[in-house]
């Protein structure tokens, strides 16, 4: 998820592991809900900045590790190639990884494959990069394998793997944008760009990983159906769908489920929320802006008021949605940067924009919605 403004803002600014999440393979209980967790990447920032977090009986602990005891099972880490010093490059992301290792957490992998921000506004490529195709080709796919390597090489390998990040509208613009200005679609240079990223994740790490591709459509089935169909096309193998789910953008539960109903039929994959975020206040932590203003835009706001209550209520919903997936094949869902409390802004210099969307309050105390990482019952 970009920032500061979603639309405006950011637009400008195999193997026997996944045998497991097969249907026919696994009870539906082994299989529904395997990930929860949340991606931490401001994390280390944060608590430069003077964070601390404190669980649901106002003890201090590190946040990895309040999730983790409430049942979370992964850490998602955002990967930058040169980006503003202090924020998430490869040895701020190797760094976290042994924290989440030490909390029991296993690794989501999210490389932007750009130095900054990448999303479906914006995926520039990374300065130090070439910029043709054909060498970009080459690019993705040793950079790829040797992000595996170093993270497997510290004994923090990736369980899962995304190649890159909302690729909705493609990924290494211009070379590999889908929709660029002259109107045309650029299909097969984008799906040869996945092709050699997968291809050097599995060089790396072989079905030991699990491929993610990651779009952010969680409740527009139109949408997921005309890219993933193309994927299929294009024959690009992948492990698991992945969407981002913010409801205020992407669509109400009811879009949601249907959506994730139809996926899960029509492909066959198990599917991944790897962003979901939701409001416990419309109160602005650091007074400097928010994205989320208005509960207007919040489809089910009758269900889910934007309260600490109404976000916990929200997050329970989610994984009934999860559970109800067909096949068992709600793999689960990752909340986007839960402990983004005032203090860091999404660029040096500016303020925390999801300061109102996060699982911990301005203080850094958890809020009841971290209750959702438990343990699916038997």
């Amino acid at each position: 998820m970009p920032h500061v403004s979603r639309r405006s803002l950011l637009a400008g600014a195999g193997g026997a592991a996944l045998a497991a999440l097969t249907p026919g393979v696994a009870s539906a209980s082994s299989r529904a809900l395997r990930v929860r967790g949340a991606d931490l990447s401001f994390l280390p920032q944060l608590e430069e900045a003077g964070g601390r977090y404190r669980d649901l009986r106002g003890r201090v602990r590190p946040a990895e590790q309040i999730l983790a005891r409430e049942g979370a099972t992964h850490m998602r880490l955002r990967v930058w190639v040169d980006p503003p010093d202090g924020y998430s490059d490869r040895a701020r992301a190797l760094h976290l990884a042994r924290r989440a290792k030490k909390a029991g957490l296993k690794i989501v992998l999210d490389p932007h494959y750009s130095d900054f921000w990448a999303d479906p506004g914006k995926q520039p490529i990374p300065a130090s990069w070439p910029t043709g195709l054909p060498a970009l080709l080459t690019k993705i796919h040793t950079y790829t394998r040797d992000l595996l390597r170093d993270f497997a090489r510290q004994g923090t390998p990736a369980d899962i793997i995304q190649i890159g990040n909302e690729i909705t509208n493609g990924l290494l613009w211009p070379a590999g944008q889908l929709y660029p200005p002259d109107g045309t679609q650029q299909w097969p240079a984008f799906t040869d760009l996945l092709k050699s990223g997968i291809a050097g994740a599995r060089e790396a790490a072989g079905d030991h990983v699990r491929v993610m591709l990651h779009i952010d459509r969680g409740g527009k089935m139109g949408d997921t159906r005309w890219f993933f169909d193309n994927i299929a096309t294009y024959g690009v193998p992948y492990d698991i769908l992945g969407q981002s789910y913010y409801p205020m953008w992407h669509g109400s539960i009811a879009d949601l489920q249907a959506n994730l109903a139809d996926s899960a039929t029509r492909y066959g994959k198990p599917i991944l929320l790897a962003e979901v975020a939701y409001p416990w206040t419309m109160t602005d932590g650091d007074g400097r802006g928010n994205i989320v203003t208005d509960p207007a835009t919040l489809p089910d706001l009758d269900q889910f008021p934007a309260t600490a209550a109404g976000q916990a209520a929200f997050y329970e919903r989610v994984r009934q949605v999860l559970l109800a997936v067909p096949g068992s094949l709600g793999l689960g869902f990752l909340a986007w940067e839960p402990e983004w409390i005032p203090g860091v802004g999404w660029e040096p210099g500016a303020e925390a924009p999801n300061d109102n969307l996060t699982q911990f309050d301005f203080t850094g105390r958890a809020l009841p919605s971290i209750r959702a990482y438990r343990r699916p019952a038997a």
